[in-house]
């Protein structure tokens, strides 16, 4: 039988270890239970891009050159060009649902049967995938997500086609385009990541200064836990068409992201949808 002496010290060891974890959580508030990866799937908030426009224009890495570029397809703000900064894009215009978003977002364009191919929309959800608390984008972080120049396969964790996810009994996420049911669309996936180095607004390749979180923790070296965005774009084809990205062929799926949202609004929805561990779902 166990000394009562000891019993009480052990139920104070585990307490203990219980409050640190809390605190290491919720960053200070021992109010919030600790966390498990899974419990975050449906923590998110959603916003809902028309499309914009087409251009051969990338002002992340081709900034002041038009056309220099392979054409994009731009969601979100409808100024974004070869010239566009962080700056020339806070508080214009959106093809978003949510007003204050005024973020550009860009993808290469579609190309079916050798002809442009206008997207329909872009769905672009803002998770939380680290157990840590969240932090809102700093203004004027740009990132790039995928590989432009990819020739083979890139990880189906960045980059993946399907045709919607109520298809994806018959038609699983895949890295090359598939024929869609009737009714469905071809939908390109790319995942942003999610954490930051806390210090740089960019990176010589785009990259560096940004990295993924492995089992909801950031490392050392991108300590700063960001929200996660899935940019989903919808074509209107099925996949019987001859399909490539302007970026060439189906493998070299990749999106950008400048953030210019009005500030505020987005450090609101970051604490009371990720940090408060809500599916907000899109603007009503």
């Amino acid at each position: 039988m166990t000394n009562p002496k000891t019993r009480i010290v052990l139920v104070l060891l585990a307490a203990a270890a219980a409050l640190t974890a809390a605190l290491a959580v919720t960053g200070g508030n021992a109010a919030g239970p600790a966390l498990d990866v899974a419990e975050l799937e449906d923590v998110n908030f959603v916003v809902v891009c028309k499309f914009s426009h087409r251009a051969g224009d990338d002002p992340i890495v081709h900034p002041g050159n038009p056309g220099m570029s392979h054409d994009h397809t731009f969601f979100g703000n409808v100024t974004t060009d070869a010239f566009s900064t962080s700056e020339s894009l806070r508080g214009d215009a959106t093809s978003c649902s949510r007003s204050a978003d005024s973020a550009a977002y860009w993808a290469p364009t579609l190309v079916a049967d050798d002809q442009p191919v206008p997207a329909v929309d872009a769905k672009v959800y803002y998770r939380r995938r680290t157990i840590e608390r969240v932090r809102a984008f700093p203004p004027g972080l740009q990132m790039i997500a995928g590989d432009a120049a990819a020739r083979a396969p890139q990880s189906m964790r960045t980059v993946y086609w399907d045709c919607g996810e109520a298809s994806h009994g018959r038609n699983p996420p895949a890295s090359a385009v598939q024929v869609c049911p009737e009714g469905r669309n071809v939908m390109l996936h790319v995942r942003f990541p999610d954490c930051w180095d806390g210090k740089r607004l960019d990176s010589a390749d785009h990259n560096s200064h940004m990295a993924y979180s492995q089992r909801g923790r950031c490392a050392a070296s991108h300590r700063v836990a960001v929200p996660s965005i899935d940019l989903l774009v919808r074509y209107p084809v099925r996949g019987i068409e001859r399909i490539e990205l302007a970026s060439m062929g189906q493998l070299s799926g990749h999106a950008d992201f400048v953030n210019a949202w009005q500030q505020p609004e987005l450090e609101r929805l970051v604490e009371q949808c990720l940090n408060a561990l809500r599916r907000c779902g899109p603007a009503p």
